[in-house]
């Protein structure tokens, strides 16, 4: 049996998880309206220590850089899948060995692997999914392919 690698793995398969904003997610000016109104309001016979004013600063600090970090993260996910996307299509008109479990199994619950051979005339991007058509119309996800060869 051939070593395959499960395609739900790959990177082109990660989505990025839309962001909810709502009331319920403080960030970086709801953090300084807040240090700001506590400022302001601050008992001027017992005003705000330095050490808690230089932690808040810290703790607004670091949610800054975690934000940026954040953003900077998926604009690189963005461009490596762009870049993966990109370098399949060096695969078009080369043969191919590939392997693929088929549906069905037998009598001992072992699922049956369908192998072959084909030449790639197309590749379709489908869901941010690369998918291979060969020649005979086999449709292959990048993990069922075993082998490249020259044509």
């Amino acid at each position: 049996m051939a070593n395959t690698i499960d395609s739900s793995l790959m990177l082109s398969n990660y989505q990025s998880q839309s962001r909810k904003t709502g009331s319920d997610i403080l960030g970086k000016d709801d953090f300084l309206k807040i240090l700001m109104t506590q400022l302001q309001n601050q008992d001027p016979m017992n005003p705000m220590q330095d050490k808690d004013f230089i932690a808040q600063m810290a703790t607004f600090s670091s949610l800054e850089q975690m934000t940026n970090m954040n953003k900077t993260m998926e604009k690189f996910l963005m461009f490596q899948e762009q870049n993966q996307l990109m370098s399949y299509n060096q695969f078009l008109g080369k043969n191919v060995t590939w392997h693929k479990l088929t549906e069905t199994s037998d009598s001992n619950q072992t699922p049956n692997i369908e192998e072959g051979n084909g030449r790639i005339v197309s590749i379709q991007f489908k869901d941010n999914r690369a998918v291979f058509i060969l020649e005979d119309g086999t449709k292959l996800e990048p993990a069922n392919i075993s082998q490249v060869n020259e044509s």
